[in-house]
């Protein structure tokens, strides 16, 4: 308890003034600028002098307004007392300002939406242990349960004045024993009318200890400016680094900062007091945490930079009840609104985002053919990005609230039939539209092939491509839907059967019969001029289709098998029956092996060659180990 101002009767002049020169006396010898010895030791080390000390302050501080020279050797003793008392308060304050300790900056940022509480005392501690350290602190502060002036209002536990509740985890920041004692310096700096000087020291002392968790916490003093001129590599980092680091600094240095300040001067009398000594202390440190979260949100938009902005939206409305709580008070508004505010521009700048992205699919310029009509990296990029997309289901349907749209002027876009999708939510119609317009890009980049059979194998390679990574997410497949996916597995086996004719139709025409039978030529009625013509104009034809797509690529494994057997269903009937028909003609006539070229089991094996992408050189490595 705090030490008991003395009383005195109304008849106690002359007693008065005997206690007011004893109290002068206790202060002047603690006056540092007089004596060497108050210079070098403090009082707040000892609970017997503080108990000296303060009755003497209490002393000095009834005679400030008596009349004649009583009052001027008060307010002259008054002012020694708070220079001291400040380097005092400054001193318990510094003693005890290291940076919250590492253990309990890992335990807060372990879990982002629920920090697990320490307990300070094991489950057996019991009401009767409490009241003996009670008992203990009062004992060591020099005071007794008897006396009967105010006392500090302390909360009951193991010597700790710690409390969580689901997020927030305020900790003990400085010993118990030391908050009674900064309270009592300053209930009597505020009353001898120091109340600025009290906030100054507190805050200038309290900021530094933030400044220090912050450096532990690895959050830097970066200008809006400074964050905007980083690569978007080293901004990555700090925003993972940022995103850790602001739920420790609002859940555990913030709260336990504010209710550090309510234990030192819930009892001052001030109104406020504990407000202006809070938002002292970390109001620089907020608006530093803040501001970066703030320069990501208006900076240069572009896709790479969506995933991100969104993991900061998610973390800061996640925080955004804690910020509510730690910032409850009306001079800390203005960090509630910046948060708020913060936050409105993460989502504008997701939507923003987006929209970009959809134009810059659109327009993508690359005009070079990808070799061998593999997927293109556009398609590969596009997939995985809306891949991911999907996987911010639950933060997006929130921040896309309208459907895409057509600019009517532009006729470099795709048309697309809402009604087809129409029980879809904007944010699955947005991803539909990136996909329709990354086909429309594909169809305009696969004119650029000079021949048309590859045209439509690169068409048909990127929508299966675009089928398969949509199968492969249960969320992008669930917003897609399986009406779209049939549409696209429809539109790639299209093109699978538009790459047939183009390819092998003018080999599968020298297998007919037309043209190779004519009247009176031989007992057959079969040309065996034209005959043989057929034959090499075949075997040209199925050596330049081999050579050519033995090039050409189909990198997923199954559909390139499909195709195969696809072709081969087509191709090895018509040659068998071809050779079945007019092999005879040819054999019986000279040097046969120059038309017969290829059995039906060589052409089947040719066939499986096609599609792997080789080069001329590797072909012909595997016909020489064959």
């Amino acid at each position: 308890m705090e030490p008991q101002e003395q009383t005195h009767g109304s008849d106690g002049d002359d007693c008065s003034v005997s206690g007011f020169d004893s109290a002068e006396k206790v202060i002047m010898k603690w006056d540092a600028t007089a004596s060497e010895e108050a210079r070098e030791k403090m009082i707040f080390t000892d609970p017997q002098e503080v108990k000296l000390y303060l009755h003497a302050v209490d002393e000095i501080q009834r005679h400030v307004s008596s009349p004649g020279e009583l009052e001027s050797r008060a307010s002259s003793a008054i002012q020694i007392a708070m220079a001291r008392l400040e380097d005092e308060f400054r001193n318990i304050l510094v003693s005890h300002s290291s940076p919250i300790n590492s253990d309990s900056l890992m335990s807060s940022s372990s879990s982002s939406s629920h920090l697990e509480v320490d307990e300070d005392a094991s489950n057996n501690n019991n009401e009767e242990d409490d009241q003996e350290e009670e008992t203990d602190l009062l004992k060591r502060t020099g005071s007794s349960s008897s006396s009967g002036s105010a006392t500090v209002r302390l909360p009951t536990g193991r010597g700790s004045y710690s409390r969580s509740t689901s997020s927030i985890r305020e900790i003990e920041l400085i010993p118990i024993d030391a908050v009674v004692y900064l309270s009592w310096i300053a209930r009597r700096m505020v009353s001898a009318g120091y109340l600025r000087e009290c906030i100054q020291v507190y805050g200038s002392v309290r900021k530094s200890a933030v400044d220090s968790s912050f450096r532990r916490l690895g959050i830097e003093k970066l200008s809006i400016g400074d964050v905007q001129r980083l690569n978007w590599e080293a901004l990555e980092q700090k925003i993972r680094r940022w995103i850790r680091a602001a739920k420790v600094c609002v859940r555990v240095v913030f709260a336990s900062e504010k209710l550090l300040c309510e234990h030192v001067f819930e009892s001052v009398g001030a109104v406020n007091i504990h407000e202006a000594c809070f938002m002292e202390t970390v109001k620089g440190p907020a608006i530093q945490l803040f501001n970066f979260a703030e320069a990501i949100s208006i900076s240069r938009r572009s896709p790479e930079k969506l995933f991100k902005i969104l993991d900061l939206h998610d973390a800061l409305i996640e925080l955004l009840p804690d910020i509510e709580s730690v910032f409850d008070l009306k001079s800390s508004d203005s960090i509630r609104v910046q948060a708020a505010e913060i936050l409105s521009r993460l989502a504008e700048a997701a939507r923003g985002i987006l929209s970009e992205f959809e134009n810059a699919v659109l327009r993508e310029p690359s005009r070079v053919p990808v070799p061998g009509g593999t997927i293109h990296p556009l398609t590969r990029y596009v997939m995985n990005y809306i891949s991911l997309i999907s996987e911010y289901r639950p933060t997006l349907v929130d921040l896309i609230m309208s459907k895409p749209s057509r600019n009517a002027t532009d006729t470099n876009a795709p048309e697309m039939d809402f009604s087809e999708v129409e029980n879809k939510g904007p944010l699955a119609l947005h991803l539909i539209w990136i996909i329709l317009i990354l086909q429309f890009n594909l169809e305009g980049k696969s004119k650029y092939y000079r021949d048309a059979a590859l045209s439509h194998l690169f068409v048909m390679n990127n929508v299966h491509y675009i089928v398969q990574k949509i199968k492969g997410s249960a969320e992008l497949r669930e917003m897609i839907g399986d009406l779209y996916l049939r549409k696209l597995t429809g539109k790639f086996r299209q093109a699978a059967t538009y790459y047939q004719r183009a390819a092998w139709v003018k080999v599968l025409y020298c297998l007919r019969d037309e043209g190779l039978r004519t009247k009176g030529s031989f007992a057959s009625g079969v040309s065996r001029s034209a005959l043989r013509e057929r034959f090499k104009s075949f075997n040209a034809l199925f050596e330049e289709v081999h050579r050519v797509q033995s090039q050409w690529l189909v990198p997923d494994s199954q559909l390139r098998e499909e195709l195969k057997i696809s072709i081969l269903e087509k191709l090895s009937p018509a040659y068998r029956s071809f050779l079945g028909r007019f092999r005879s003609h040819i054999e019986s006539g000279k040097h046969p092996e120059n038309y017969i070229k290829i059995t039906v089991e060589e052409l089947e094996t040719e066939v499986l060659d096609l599609f792997e992408g080789l080069t001329a050189t590797q072909q012909h490595q595997r016909r020489r180990s064959e």
